[in-house]
Formats: C-alpha cells, structure tokens, sequence
C-alpha cells in the first residue's frame, strides 16, 4: 500500500496554507511518509519548478504565468507570505530517499522534465503522469521507456470499459500504472472490477485525491494499491488502524 503525500499534505492542519513547499513535503517526511507528489512547470529560462498552479496568482504574493516568468521573478514569490516557491532539484537534493509522483502540467515542461532524468540518472525515482496523452506520448518517447509512467485519460478508458488483455494490448503495456479520482461527476471509476482488471495486466491502481477516512477504507477493501491524499494525518492513521502503515 503506497501513502502518497500530495502536494506535501496541503491540508494537514500543521502546514495549511504551505502547499508545495519545502516545508510542507519536509512535514510528510517527517510522520513517515516517502512517496511525494507534486506538479511541476518550467519557466521562460527553462528552470523547473514543483508547483500546482500554471499562475502564481492562487497562492503566493505575486501574480503572472510561471510560463512567461523567469526563475528570478518567480524567487521573488512567497507560498503563504513566508515560503519560496521551490524547484524540483531541491526536492530531490534535499529528499534524497524519496520517490515523486510528477504530475505534467504544462508541454514546455515534458522536455525540460526528461532532460532532468537524464542528466540525474533519477528515472526509478519518480512516476510520471499527466491528463495530456500528447504529453505523454512525448515523455515516453524522450524517455524510451526508462521512466514508469501512469495511464493517459483514453487508456484509463481502455481499462474501464475492456477485458484487461484487451485493455493491455490497446494501451500497448504503456502505462503501470492507473492514477484516477474515486468518482467523476456520477460515474465511479475505481470500482472493484477496474481494480481486478488493471491486477490481470500487471498494472496497480492508485486514487486521488482521498481525504475522508471513510472513503479511504472503501478503497482499501477493493483493493487499490495506493492513495493519495492532502491529509496526511488522517491517511495514516487510517493505515496504522488497518495494518497497512509502512513508513
């Protein structure tokens, strides 16, 4: 069972409000957790950066696209009025036992982010994932397959509505893995056949963005391999009640 601190546990109460800082994934090391997840973007100078929003607006001080901002500019930006937005090699130096859940953002930060794998030699450090399939068509084809990397919307669809041979031979063993919200709108998507299908092909199932205890043990009874959550307390004392919790 994978406990992946999203954002760095935006909403635990110790740190709310310090989504995607330093801080914030320093926290969920801290209670035990080493699967973090984060999205990143590139500025205009080509710096990555492990943050949510394609604008500063949201949550710093400073406004504009991270697009057409250089690193300077975006350094001068504080996360709450007191952190700096940080970039993913801090993460990785300063987290050096962690593994990342990337979530691709935006196309600019598809080339930037396999070039970062390869200059580290990091590609079984992370899983990378994005609702774009052009994206991460690119990805996989910059990467060459070194990267283990989450289903696309259309192959997630594959799973849902295919018998998994079927489902494997159309997605083409691309993805390992199926990273998908509980519901959408009135449909549910993780149902316990999705769960069963996606285990026939080898591929393991993880859910976003789970906060509520009760929705947690649903999942964990049809099975599903990971979850992935802003309350970082609750999510684990959830899995220490179930016997899953594994720092």
């Amino acid at each position: 069972m994978l406990a992946f601190a999203h954002r760095g546990g935006a909403y635990h109460p110790e740190i709310e409000g310090l989504e995607n800082t330093l801080q914030a994934f320093a926290h969920a090391v801290g209670l035990g957790y080493s699967y973090l997840e984060t999205d990143v973007h590139v500025t205009s100078d080509g710096v990555l950066l492990a943050f949510h929003d394609t604008v500063l607006d949201r949550v710093t001080d400073r406004t504009g696209a991270i697009a057409t901002s250089t690193y300077a500019e975006v350094q001068r930006a504080r996360i709450n009025g007191s952190d700096p937005v940080p970039t993913l090699a801090e993460l990785f130096d300063e987290f050096p036992d962690a593994r990342f859940n990337i979530d691709v953002k935006a196309p600019g930060a598809v080339p930037a982010l396999a070039a970062f794998l390869a200059e580290r030699e990091a590609w079984d450090r992370v899983c990378v994932g994005s609702f774009s399939g052009r994206r991460l068509r690119e990805f996989r084809r910059l990467t060459g397959g070194r990267v283990v990397t989450s289903a696309s919307p259309g192959e997630v669809a594959a799973y849902r509505l295919l018998p998994s041979a079927v489902a494997r031979v159309v997605t083409r063993g691309r993805p390992r893995v199926l990273q998908v919200p509980h519901r959408a709108a009135r449909i549910t998507i993780v149902t316990p056949g999705l769960v069963r299908r996606a285990h026939r092909a080898g591929v393991q199932v993880h859910v976003w963005t789970v906060d509520d205890a009760a929705e947690m043990r649903v999942l964990l009874e049809r099975g599903v391999d990971g979850l992935m959550t802003d309350r970082t307390d609750v999510l684990k004392d959830v899995l220490h009640e179930t016997g899953r919790w594994r720092a």
